[in-house]
């Protein structure tokens, strides 16, 4: 049972991430029904399949939310800010309760109760004597008038098929939630069972018969069979009606069975033969033709044919996709890296061999191998709109705290990225959010003096730029304070009092580890360390970040963050025999470099490229690499955020497919290199962080001025 208690864990922090984000939706709209079941359909299914797995807790915890927001669908209660908030508190609750699952902490026990007994307070008590007789319409001389309540009587039919138990589900427990709906008889059928010797010990033979009579309607019925329809033929007929009183006997034994669809026609006919049968009985009593009673039968027939098409096509689109853990995902990557690896060793032989039949084979192999790439990259890649719900929730509570009033939007939800980028980007969104309601946006006190409405807005964007997404949080607040920002910097030795700096050049101090220039110190920021987090994680998988401000409009800070971090377009470089890749999508242009043009500058890093002056790094000294320097050096012109930065390298070999291969725990920490590839020929090529050499160099450089200055 362990495998589908993960998948229901899984599952369960999917539907509490929707859960959170359709609450603020109602928060917002309060009258929206179709929010409100949602939220019912979510918590129904978070208790349902917690029941079955064994989650009894949860199963508990939500059953009473779920009442509450029953008695929300049927106008018996109303939505305000209180009952979200309460619902939120429950949400983080869940989900404390399911990492304890996992030995992840542990829940509050008091808590739970504690939101239960919130909820359960939100439920009309139940009516006493005299409010019990008045509902059901006895007068107080004795007389039952007619009840208000109208029931009906349905019947269930529930045939799960042979697979059930091997998704882990109980069907016990949803025939005991039917019981829970009204009067229930339950018939279970064995017919289907095979003999011992040909048992499948994890099959499901089994099937049942469900006769209800109940005052909710077929949709409540249906709900309780929402996580197992995928797996399970399901019909729900209403068999009787009582608002009114039926003269008429109900149908026969025969008619009921056929009705079913448990005998045939000519059973029936057969059965019915040994003695008149009842059409023809009826034709010969003048009640009906021949005719009506063949297209009654027909009409039956007809009904149940198109149920049963309904349901396959219900079992069709439930089946059109598959969850699969992201282990399974990244081994399969980790095979297609390999296979690349392998297809470039043949693509070599086959150079060498100069055998045609060889090259044909090879080409094909690189042309299937590329899909093969393309899809196992493609399977990787999630819409970012996945962790921008989740925000919604830090964006309301946050602006409740510290009092401001605060329009959360976003756009580009279905903008594509890989899992992995996907999974580091949740710490850095926070604290750009957090910055931007703290720092950003003003109270609505002070919005006003300013001439802006109360309400500050926050927007959180993504698109695609080339090979890379751009992700921006912007908001319309106070915008950034450049003679702070230059305050701080000089008290902190960051730059000098007389530095002449670009207000661009500016924004980036606030990127530095401890920068902050809060006045205070709260639960929210003001310790420096926010900024530095984003720097370090963004720039860690190879992306940048980008500040633009103007004083009293807002901010805007925007994420460059490459599509995906498992296999990439690099060029292939050699320095002293030794072979290093740069990713290709920073790349713009290579340019020679001869002894004439180092004299031209007079000894220093720089060239020109286009009418435009390039500084440039010596990658030989760089990595303290030795042997002779070639009389023609080459020039690998990158674009680094929004300037352009030379690595000057012996040979430019050409473009090259490279598969990622981390350092392992005693490397990976080395400045200037992200990782490393291995060619076709098993040589290992070091894969450069282009960013990071970029600021040891400016660094380097400016500790030498320093020096130079001093003495």
């Amino acid at each position: 049972m362990d495998a589908p208690k993960q998948v229901y864990r899984e599952e369960a922090f999917e539907l509490l991430s929707d859960l959170e984000d359709a609450l603020i939706e109602l928060e917002q709209q309060p009258g929206d029904l179709d929010t409100v079941n949602r939220i019912f359909r979510a918590m129904h299914t978070i208790k349902g399949s917690g029941a079955m797995f064994g989650f009894d807790e949860i199963a508990t915890f939500t059953h009473t939310i779920e009442t509450v927001y029953d008695l929300i669908r049927e106008g018996k209660l109303s939505v305000d800010e209180d009952l979200i908030s309460l619902t939120l508190r429950s949400c983080d609750q869940i989900k404390a309760m399911l990492s304890a699952s996992e030995g992840e902490g542990q829940a509050d026990d008091a808590l739970t109760l504690e939101i239960s007994s919130a909820f359960k307070r939100l439920i009309p008590a139940e009516p006493d004597d005299a409010a019990q007789n008045a509902r059901c319409g006895i007068s107080e001389g004795g007389e039952q008038e007619i009840d208000e309540k109208v029931e009906a009587t349905f019947r269930i039919r529930f045939r799960p098929h042979r697979e059930l138990f091997q998704n882990g589900t109980n069907p016990v427990p949803l025939l005991n939630e039917l019981r829970s709906l009204g009067h229930a008889r339950i018939i279970c059928h064995l017919k289907d069972i095979p003999d011992l010797h040909e048992i499948d010990p994890e099959a499901c033979y089994t099937s049942w018969d469900i006769i209800l009579t109940t005052d909710k309607d077929d949709n409540v019925i249906r709900d309780v069979f929402i996580f197992v329809e995928h797996v399970s033929d399901i019909e729900i007929t209403l068999i009787d009606d009582s608002n009114g009183i039926e003269e008429e006997e109900y149908k026969k034994i025969g008619e009921i069975l056929f009705d079913r669809g448990d005998i045939s026609l000519s059973d029936l006919e057969n059965i019915l033969g040994r003695q008149k049968k009842i059409g023809e009985m009826l034709v010969e009593s003048g009640k009906a033709r021949r005719s009506e009673v063949q297209s009654a039968l027909v009409e039956q027939e007809h009904v149940r044919e198109l149920r049963k098409k309904r349901v396959a096509a219900s079992v069709g689109e439930g089946a059109s996709s598959i969850r699969v853990a992201s282990h399974k995902l990244d081994s399969l990557v980790n095979l297609v890296g390999e296979l690349v690896t392998v297809q470039a060793r043949l693509s070599q032989l086959s150079a060498q061999k100069d055998d045609t039949d060889l090259t044909l084979v090879s080409e094909e192999v690189e042309r299937l191998v590329a899909e093969l790439r393309d899809n196992a990259m493609g399977m990787r890649m999630l819409p970012i709109g996945t962790i921008f719900a989740k925000f919604k929730r830090l964006v309301r509570d946050l602006s409740t705290e510290l009092g401001k009033e605060v329009n959360f939007t976003t756009s580009g939800e279905e903008t594509e990225l890989d899992k992995t980028v996907i999974d580091k980007l949740g710490d850095p969104l926070v604290h750009l959010i957090r910055n931007s309601i703290d720092h950003g946006i003003e109270s609505p006190d002070a919005r006003k003096a300013a001439g802006k409405p109360a309400e500050g807005t926050i927007r959180l964007t993504a698109e695609h730029s080339g090979a890379h997404v751009l992700i921006s949080v912007s908001d319309d607040g106070a915008g950034l304070d450049t003679e702070a920002i230059r305050s701080k910097a000089i008290e902190k030795g960051l730059i000098s009092p007389d530095a002449a700096m670009s207000e661009k050049d500016l924004f980036e101090l606030i990127l530095s580890p401890g920068f902050s220039t809060a006045k205070s110190i709260s639960k929210v920021s003001g310790r420096g360390v926010g900024m530095d987090v984003v720097t370090s994680s963004i720039e860690s998988f190879g992306g940048t970040v980008e500040i633009a401000s103007v004083r009293g409009r807002g901010t805007t800070i925007t994420l460059k963050l490459p599509l995906t971090l498992a296999i990439i377009d690099g060029l292939l470089v050699t320095i002293s025999d030794e072979f290093f890749v740069i990713p290709l999508n920073a790349v713009v242009e290579c340019i020679e470099l001869s002894d004439e043009d180092r004299r031209h500058t007079h000894g220093r890093n720089l060239a020109r490229v286009r009418e435009e002056i390039v500084p440039y790094i010596p990658l030989r000294e760089a990595f303290a690499l030795g042997g002779g320097k070639p009389s023609i050096e080459q020039v690998v012109v990158t674009e680094v955020g929004e300037r352009r930065i030379g690595f000057v390298v012996d040979k430019v070999v050409g473009q090259h497919q490279t598969v990622i291969k981390n350092m392992g725990k005693f490397l990976r920490h080395v400045d200037g290199v992200s990782g490393a590839t291995i060619m076709g020929d098993g040589t290992v090529a070091l894969i450069l962080d282009i960013n990071k050499i970029t600021q040891q160099s400016e660094y380097m450089e400016a500790s030498m001025n320093a020096a130079g200055h001093h003495a």
